[in-house]
């Protein structure tokens, strides 16, 4: 699969957010997992929907309630009469890109059913663990902690995901193309399958192999040691390192690039730390911080 050509039909679908869909791009391609914050109404499925079609991966979403259980997600054991024994019934959990569509409107409880499936590609129900499709992607979405009806995501959950975005309100001409044009879900029904999931995992393969100097890793680790010492948060982990080193190594790759530069490094920081680095759990402050740590901290 050519990746301009996936950047170029997503692009065709997603008015003028050219960037976001390559940070999204990104994150699946370095293997992480994906959380969109914004308003209602501004995009974020409608983005899942177009990646998934795009990869060629199968595709399932849940739309979180606050009345949801974790067996609403991970599935249920259910007695067979005729097997007098009990029988695994797989839940959404079980496919290869899920969207959490609204992650945030259900109860805590409910939302650490997918730390395990996100970290370790596994579920456990009744004491036997179950194996995920490979490759798996969580594209989660939540509406901002300030609005009625909503929970906040425990660090723990944050952590898990590799990168946050926004998708923001469009320009005025990308706003005024979206209401002269086709509705962007109707597009989405007639996007071609550009991979599948072999495609997928030989483009993780080539994200891995692209090259980061020591430079580049001496750059990374002044920019976590920074968060850890100048943010007034426990900092930056080193899951979360790991995730900022991969997703510059894919960011570099979508640039057409073998080898990370600083300015890979920088396109990604803050969706990597933002979320990670909120010292009152205000999104605006991470993003502010994350600026602030890249202006302070020495590239060479």
């Amino acid at each position: 699969m050519e990746v301009n050509q996936l950047l170029k039909q997503l692009n065709d679908v997603i008015y003028g957010k050219s960037e976001q869909v390559r940070l999204s791009i990104a994150c699946l391609l370095s293997g992480g997992h994906l959380l969109i914050e914004d308003l209602p109404g501004m995009g974020k499925t409608t983005l899942a929907q177009a990646v998934a079609r795009s990869l060629g991966l199968k595709f399932k979403r849940i739309q979180f309630t606050s009345d949801m259980l974790p067996s609403d997600i991970l599935g249920v054991s259910i007695y067979s009469r005729e097997k007098e024994s009990f029988v695994f019934k797989p839940g959404p959990v079980f496919t290869q890109m899920l969207l959490a569509d609204e992650i945030n409107r259900t109860h805590p409880k409910t939302q650490s059913a997918l730390l395990e499936a996100m970290e370790e590609r596994q579920v456990t129900v009744d004491g036997k663990r179950y194996k995920l499709p490979n490759p798996f992607f969580v594209v989660a979405s939540q509406n901002p902690t300030e609005q009625s009806g909503t929970f906040k995501l425990p660090e723990s959950q944050l952590d898990r995901f590799a990168m946050r975005i926004s998708l923001g309100y469009p320009s005025e001409e990308a706003e005024l193309k979206l209401l002269s044009g086709d509705n962007p879900r109707e597009l989405i029904e007639g996007l071609a399958a550009l991979s599948d999931a072999e495609g997928v995992l030989s483009l993780r393969v080539q994200v891995a192999r692209v090259t980061v100097s020591d430079a580049i890793n001496r750059y990374l680790l002044r920019l976590i040691r920074a968060s850890r010492e100048k943010s007034g948060t426990t900092g930056l982990s080193p899951r979360a390192g790991l995730a900022l080193q991969r997703a510059a190594q894919a960011y570099a790759m979508l640039q057409q690039r073998n080898h990370v530069i600083p300015d890979d490094v920088q396109a990604v920081f803050a969706s990597v730390a933002g979320h990670r680095l909120m010292p009152n759990g205000s999104v605006s402050e991470g993003d502010a911080l994350c600026a602030r740590l890249l202006s302070e901290v020495d590239v060479l």
